[in-house]
């Protein structure tokens, strides 16, 4: 076996069962990745110096091909079902064992990082990889060691991610080819079948998802933003619904746009990049995330032209996920390291495609944790392929369901104490349709959502008189500054008021249908859901 780049002295391959590979190439810089990825006819540049990859049959996560291994230390813990699929050990070390005996004689790229920006609760992992640019996704995507610090790294989790590996149902007790397998007793995760980059990145925060709880911290699928008060904003939302945009403020800076864990001492980002939603990207409308892609960066199914190789972010002839990978220091006035201090206000960002849901509104706690528990986002076709051209509601518990490894109700109650204990103010933000439905209204103006956020994150929407929606029971503004007061009026854009009012009706119904999966709740929170 050769080794090229920094190789730890400490933790060798061979302490994973790797043996007999061609060449490990330890910790490249990204310069010397993009060469290899180049090389290797991985992918193209952009004109804009990014790298442009494609992901092959896989453009997105694939959940059904999730898996935990079931073990006496998982077993009462995990929250077993649709997400939490268990796979016995015996299946995983037959896994396991062959996927050794593929990477003999191959080339592996190892990268050591880690997750978690705050040294008290980090995680050290190593990402061995296929693909040269799936290590220059670890490597962006991820918290990295200071310089010389990965020669002494000791990972705790170490992730295989073998793209050309497939796993065999009848031997490995998976579904299809395609695996994503987690296992807290031998600290590994497996990636088989897929290159969608995407699986490594949701691997860890599973991971973080089931390690911090046990010990204070509470894990959150959102972004966060700090003003120049060190007022901390938390965004909560699902795909597409503006977590990376919204946080992504020039008048703010960006402590993370994805993942970070809520401790005693605060905030802190569980990463050291950003992975961006680029479909119909702009340079007005998103300035901050135009200018992070360049050299270092990596775009996934992006359409570049062959000629010019200008990327057409408009297109969605490969996919609409299109994604951008970048070091969050790429971002204008990022905080590095990720961490600050405890939130003062918490925004939960839902695209309500149904065109009912105010356009901001504050939340009581227990309408906080109803929200949070119910994790509400619609979807409609052009956002999602197989999506038919009705709307249809999607409901992921902590707005992160298929990334939660214990039940809900466990990050739910840490989000309530945290709100209580230390004064967070709570709102529920539309960046879907307004006037009407999908088809018939209009896409929230994102200027709009822009200044109705910032007044609500810097504590101006506090001082608004608001009034109970009828149906939802939050508390709308009666004006926000720099927004229409009309547009406020969710019921009052519609032209057809009883129009409204049977699909708030038939919302209101879906929100109270999915929360009877939850059993016993509380009465407060019982309380705080939509009335019928």
């Amino acid at each position: 076996m050769q080794n090229a780049g920094n190789q730890p002295g400490l933790f060798s391959l061979r302490e994973h069962g790797i043996r007999n590979i061609a060449t490990a190439y330890w910790n490249l810089t990204a310069a010397q990745l993009i060469e290899q990825a180049l090389a290797r006819g991985e992918g193209r540049l952009a004109a804009n110096g990014a790298l442009v990859v494609e992901t092959g049959q896989f453009t997105g996560r694939s959940p059904k091909d999730k898996f935990v291994v079931r073990q006496t230390e998982t077993e009462a813990a995990v929250d077993w079902g649709a997400v939490n699929q268990p796979m016995p050990e015996e299946h995983f070390e037959r896994l396991y064992l062959r996927l050794m005996a593929f990477l003999q004689g191959r080339d592996v790229f190892v990268q050591d990082c880690f997750g978690g920006a705050d040294p008290s609760y980090t995680l050290p992992i190593r990402v061995i990889t296929q693909k040269a640019w799936h290590s220059l996704f670890a490597r962006q995507l991820f918290v990295r060691p200071p310089d010389g610090a990965a020669e002494n790294h000791i990972p705790e989790f170490t992730l295989f991610f073998a793209p050309d590996f497939q796993a065999d149902p009848q031997v490995d007790g998976s579904h299809t080819e395609t695996c994503i397998v987690i296992n807290f007793r031998k600290r590994m995760v497996i990636i088989a079948g897929t290159h969608y980059a995407g699986e490594m990145k949701k691997s860890v925060f599973t991971i973080l998802n089931y390690l911090l709880p046990e010990r204070g911290v509470f894990p959150m699928h959102c972004s966060a933003n700090v003003g120049a008060e060190g007022n901390v904003a938390l965004f909560f939302g699902l795909s597409g619904t503006g977590k990376t945009t919204l946080s992504a403020d020039s008048t703010r800076r960006l402590i993370g746009d994805d993942e970070h864990g809520w401790s005693d001492a605060g905030v802190f980002n569980f990463e050291g990049g950003c992975y961006a939603k680029c479909i119909r990207l702009s340079q007005e409308k998103e300035p901050q995330i135009w200018n992070a892609i360049r050299f270092g960066s990596v775009l996934e199914n992006v359409v570049v032209d062959d000629a010019t190789r200008a990327c057409d972010y408009d297109s969605d002839s490969i996919t609409e996920n299109t994604r951008a990978a970048y070091p969050v220091d790429f971002i204008d006035n990022a905080v590095i390291p990720g961490a600050a201090g405890h939130p003062t206000q918490v925004v939960f960002l839902t695209a309500d495609a149904f065109g009912v849901l105010p356009p901001i509104s504050r939340l009581t706690p227990e309408q906080a944790m109803y929200h949070f528990l119910s994790g509400y986002t619609a979807k409609v076709a052009g956002t999602e392929r197989g999506l038919g051209k009705e709307p249809q509601a999607t409901f992921s518990s902590c707005f992160g369901a298929p990334f939660l490894p214990r039940h809900p109700s466990v990050y739910a109650q840490m989000l309530g104490e945290r709100l209580l204990r230390y004064g967070v103010g709570c709102w529920l933000v539309n960046t879907g349709w307004a006037g009407g439905p999908f088809g018939v209204g209009q896409r929230m103006s994102l200027p709009y959502t822009r200044a109705m956020v910032r007044a609500a994150v810097e504590g101006r929407l506090d001082r608004s008189p608001v009034e109970p929606h009828p149906v939802f029971q939050v508390l709308v503004p009666k004006f926000c500054t720099g927004v229409p007061p009309e547009l406020l009026d969710a019921r009052g854009q519609w032209s057809d008021k009883a129009a409204y009012d049977r699909a708030a009706a038939d919302l209101s119904g879906r929100f109270r249908k999915n929360f009877e999966k939850f059993g016993k709740i509380s009465k407060e929170i019982l309380e705080a859901a939509p009335v019928a």
